[in-house]
């Protein structure tokens, strides 16, 4: 499971700025009841959402701007968030919004059930040996999706998440 998390959750480039390896930040909660549960994941992503404003708008400052970590540090104490998408749209032409789902809601990696086709050579009659066939199954597996699970379309199509049989 590590594996697929990390491969799911870190592309192969190392991000700009970062001199060290990324790492996972996961958790095991057991949460008092699903509201909680949907308060506690909705407050992740927006907690998510302005970690990266900020950082897109702070790196923007030190890589195009030319300012020194410090200096945009300093340029960005007490903005608020229409004041950070203003920065970048008036100076560096970005508009947030239409940057990636993945950068401004984070992935949420769900377990979903999979059609995975393979081609494997059985044993069959002599007159078919050497022959591969497609063999098509279900299974189970950590899916990355990039969307808003703050509002309830997420919850209505994904009901089996907090389903207590699942």
């Amino acid at each position: 499971m590590d594996r697929v998390m990390s491969t799911a959750l870190c592309s192969s480039g190392k991000a700009i700025g970062l001199k060290e390896e990324r790492g996972f930040d996961g958790r095991v909660i057991v949460y008092p009841s699903n509201q909680t549960l949907k308060d506690y994941l909705s407050w992740r992503q927006a907690d998510c959402h302005i970690n990266n404003l900020y950082n897109t708008v702070f790196w923007a400052l030190v890589q195009q701007s030319g300012l020194t970590p410090v200096q945009a540090q300093e340029r960005l104490q007490g903005t608020l968030a229409a004041d950070k998408n203003e920065i970048l749209f008036s100076e560096f032409n970005i508009n947030y919004n239409h940057e990636p789902l993945m950068y401004r809601k984070g992935t949420v990696l769900i377990w979903q059930k999979v059609g995975e086709v393979t081609t494997k050579e059985v044993t069959l009659p002599a007159e078919m040996e050497g022959k591969k066939m497609a063999v098509t199954r279900t299974r189970t597996k950590p899916v990355p999706l990039y969307c808003d699970i703050i509002g309830d379309a997420f919850w209505k199509e994904h009901p089996e998440i907090l389903d207590e049989d699942s």
